[in-house]
């Protein structure tokens, strides 16, 4: 059965309303203020909303306006109808800008009413339905945990995802940030464009305005030929700007530029291009103590946060562990060319003891090395210890030099074959800085391919 909320502060209005909508089957809840309405779909997935658009003695309906886009945030894919007494022409075709499916004048017509109830509900419960499909079918079937908190993150993501809204994702390194940013864009609809991810603090201060704008021939000493910045690389798609939190002041004023006026210009061009892009930030980084330290700016937070989606550390989702660690050997054997080993009632229970400071990035390397440590097919607790162990900065002494050195060329292999080759996300997987990256593929004869 459709439920439905009705937002209207005259009470006879909503039973009017309720008595009519029951009749013809739904199930019906009303609110008398904005504030009660937002509260009671936040707790309660509704099929469709009728909203008022007066809460005031004014009769502009701006109070409505304003009530609509709030909802649309927290719940992009509610369609809505629009019921006002001061049913103009301009207040109609401005609610359908912002959202609305539908718009209906007091006092209403009973048949018209319910046959524009029935319309909606008929063709946006269809798309809902499908979306969702769509979106489990897409970059969000690839993630892996059923915990509440991961659940109520992911619910959030899928809904957002199908709107333009700018997304700051939040988190421990290693919660997968990235992961959910990609999931985020292959939900959306910017799918069939690329998703370019910027790792902001491994570009150096001052070639900021070269990696990000683009520069022509020319522009500086070094610039020899036309080169495209990442905001004209990700036009139509998404531009996913990880570590926002380490990016420095001087790029800070330049970022916040662009998205206030939505044009750029290449460093040694005079025209200007559109930034056509879907911004997703992530950082692990608390950014209002940064702008308490003056080390962040509030307008930007602004700009980049209007839905923030919060990644709960590992340690917080025990019982995830299990399908997680199942995921990455079945992933880590198939990297390594070997049978996949099982893990023991012994192992898992070790994994779930572990508080797993750098998270599932952690929990994934130590699943890897294992199998690589590994003396038979059944992963044991020492075997677990040693795969952490080999992540830590201090020497094992009871292993072979040489095999130490076999593993890290084959770690460094198999990172290079996930970021495709880019050496700033590989470093950063690994811990390294990009110069230490650089000696030990030297060091071990990985041929590199820079783009």
């Amino acid at each position: 059965m459709p439920q439905i909320l009705i937002i209207d502060d005259d009470q006879t209005v909503c039973l009017s309303l309720k008595l009519l909508l029951s009749r013809a089957g739904y199930e019906v809840d009303f609110s008398l203020s904005p504030s009660e309405g937002t509260n009671a779909i936040a707790t309660k997935d509704y099929d469709l909303l009728l909203l008022d658009m007066n809460f005031t003695i004014s009769s502009t309906g701006q109070d409505g306006l304003q009530t609509l886009e709030e909802i649309l945030v927290a719940r992009p894919d509610l369609p809505v109808i629009l019921i006002t007494a001061w049913a103009t022409v301009q207040l109609a075709v401005e609610g359908m800008k912002r959202g609305a499916r539908d718009f209906l004048a007091k006092p209403w017509d009973n048949a018209h009413l319910l046959k524009s109830v029935a319309s909606v509900l008929n063709l946006y419960g269809q798309k809902r339905t499908a979306n969702d499909h769509q979106a489990d079918a897409d970059g969000f079937g690839e993630i892996v945990g059923r915990s509440s908190e991961l659940k109520e993150v992911l619910d959030m993501a899928k809904r957002v995802a199908r709107t333009e809204a700018s997304v700051l994702i939040t988190g421990e390194s290693g919660t997968g940030k990235e992961l959910i940013a990609k999931a985020i864009h292959e939900s959306s609809e910017r799918a069939k464009h690329p998703i370019v991810a910027v790792n902001l603090g491994g570009i150096p201060e001052g070639l900021f305005e070269s990696e990000m704008f683009g520069h022509r021939a020319g522009a500086f000493t070094d610039a020899k030929r036309d080169r495209k910045g990442h905001f004209e690389m990700a036009e139509g798609g998404t531009l996913f700007l990880d570590e926002i939190g380490d990016l420095p002041l001087s790029g800070q004023v330049k970022l916040l530029r662009v998205l206030q006026e939505r044009y750029f210009t290449r460093l040694g061009d005079s025209k200007s291009k559109k930034a056509d892009f879907r911004l997703i930030s992530a950082t692990s980084r608390v950014l209002p103590e940064l702008i308490t330290e003056g080390r962040f700016r509030e307008d930007l937070l602004y700009r980049i946060n209007l839905v923030t989606l919060h990644l709960p550390p590992l340690r917080r989702r025990p019982e995830d562990i299990a399908e997680l660690a199942e995921h990455f050997l079945t992933l880590g054997a198939k990297l390594h060319h070997t049978e996949k080993p099982d893990l023991s009632s012994d192992a898992l229970k070790w994994l779930q003891r572990q508080s797993w400071p750098g998270n599932i990035r952690q929990l994934k390397n130590v699943i890897e090395r294992s199998i690589i440590f590994a003396r038979d097919n059944k992963l044991t607790p020492t075997d677990l210890e040693v795969g952490y162990q080999a992540g830590q900065s201090k020497k094992i002494d009871s292993l072979p030099a040489i095999e130490l050195a076999d593993m890290e060329e084959r770690m460094i292999k198999a990172a290079l074959a996930r970021h495709n080759n880019q050496i700033t996300a590989t470093a950063a997987e690994l811990g390294l800085t990009r110069p230490a990256l650089y000696r030990r593929m030297e060091k071990y004869g990985i041929a590199h391919e820079r783009s």
